[in-house]
């Protein structure tokens, strides 16, 4: 049997039925619970079998788009659920009121976790505790290692499948109080192939990144493919809140910086490709990763994020379309400030068109907000070429980014921008 060592006594540790995590849910408590791919598949199936445990009870998490599709907050009427993301399926809660979003960017939802009040509860993925009696996270290790020490009561579901983490943060067995035996699956993901239109910005992408530097790639089809594309670089640095199965190809191919610092918080890919990420890089929570003070320490930091729509002012939609909300800030905005003072570049990669051949260069963003202001704009990539926005005028900015639309949109977008200079 498994031993955990508490106030330097050795004692078992208790794996107790799934049942029992039911007991640990109460109306009016605050519950945090791991998302991306440390959230706990045993719970979701236990919860769907059991609702009216959620009743009453206020869940925050950072649930993330891609990965993160189940919706708690529709198992009871009585449920409430935090995000700062807005994964599709939370859709339907999110309209009924059950579903509350948070904008805030990564660095700010750390000071918001950390600020807060304790969590009743803290709900975490962890693998079996080693010989020191040390449970890993695995590769999602963003606010888990922040949550966890605030929390007065941990209830985890312990995962043999979960790949351990060689170099990362770790809680220890003694600090659960509950621990459930869930061997299972975890959330992973196979590779899709980048369409031709990925493909190209990719390339685009690549030219632009040097050897040498510190690389960073967010969420979207674009960044993906266009970290893979970076394989004849020589001396890169990763430090990136996210890696995804193109950071193998680049160790494969010798790009990698043989002796530098590699940190993530969270790693997503199939089995085996986060099998070997929690093995290769350095894992880190997201005051680490998303630090400002600890990204001016990796050098010239080239962040490679996508967006939904650019507007001919360089202001940046990530967050909206068709007017409603669908997404988050995420961490594009740490990232594109941390690459302006860097030294370094912030590429924003988008296709030029959307669903139903619409234009992603729009004359103005008609959303209701902008997630990254024009000064935060520096290179926007599609595959039509690369717009350098860095100490451009109005008239240039406009130009520029025009001048990489699709080309049966540049004419119109020409006009558009001809009559709202006339109004500045």
């Amino acid at each position: 049997m498994p031993r955990r060592r508490r106030f330097g006594q050795v004692i078992p540790m208790r794996n107790v039925d799934i049942e029992r995590a039911l007991g640990e849910f109460h109306p009016r408590s605050e519950v945090y619970l791991q998302g991306g791919v440390g959230e706990p598949l045993a719970l979701r199936n236990l919860l769907k079998s059991r609702p009216a445990a959620l009743e009453g009870v206020r869940l925050i998490s950072c649930l993330l788009p891609q990965m993160n599709e189940f919706d708690y907050a529709a198992l009871s009427a009585g449920a409430d659920l935090t995000v700062f993301m807005l994964p599709a399926t939370l859709r339907s809660s999110f309209e009924a009121g059950r579903v509350r979003v948070r904008p805030l960017c990564y660095s700010q939802i750390v000071a918001a976790l950390e600020a807060g009040p304790a969590f009743d509860l803290a709900v975490l993925q962890v693998t079996p505790p080693d010989a020191d009696g040390l449970c890993s996270f695995g590769p999602c290790t963003d606010f888990a290692p922040l949550v966890w020490r605030r929390a007065r009561r941990r209830l985890a579901f312990v995962n043999p499948r979960l790949p351990r983490t060689s170099r990362g943060p770790t809680i220890p067995v003694s600090a659960l109080d509950v621990a459930i035996d869930a061997t299972g699956p975890f959330i992973a993901a196979e590779e899709a192939p980048p369409s031709p239109q990925l493909a190209a910005i990719a390339e685009r992408v690549a030219d632009l990144v040097p050897d040498g530097v510190a690389i960073q790639t967010g969420i979207g089809g674009a960044p993906a493919a266009a970290v893979g594309r970076l394989h004849e670089r020589r001396n890169l640095k990763v430090r990136s809140g996210m890696v995804t199965p193109g950071y193998r190809r680049l160790a494969d191919a010798g790009a990698l910086d043989p002796a530098g610092r590699h940190v993530t918080g969270l790693a997503f890919g199939d089995e085996d490709f986060m099998a070997w990420a929690a093995a290769t890089f350095e894992f880190a929570d997201a005051r680490t990763t998303h630090g400002a003070l600890a990204l001016a320490e990796a050098g010239p930091l080239y962040a490679i994020n996508s967006a939904l729509e650019v507007d001919l002012f360089g202001q940046v939609n990530l967050e909206w379309r068709d007017g409603r909300l669908f997404s988050g800030l995420g961490g594009a905005p740490d990232f594109a400030r941390a690459a302006r003072r860097s030294g370094g570049r912030a590429i924003l990669a988008l296709p030029s068109t959307g669903r139903g051949g619409t234009s992603r260069i729009v004359p103005r963003l008609a959303t209701p907000t902008v997630s990254l202001p024009r000064e935060d704009a520096d290179l926007i990539v599609t595959e039509h070429g690369a717009a350098d926005l860095t100490g451009a005028d109005l008239d240039a900015r406009a130009a520029r980014l025009i001048s990489v639309a699709a080309p049966d949109h540049r004419e119109p977008l020409a006009a558009a921008w001809k009559d709202i200079r006339k109004g500045l």
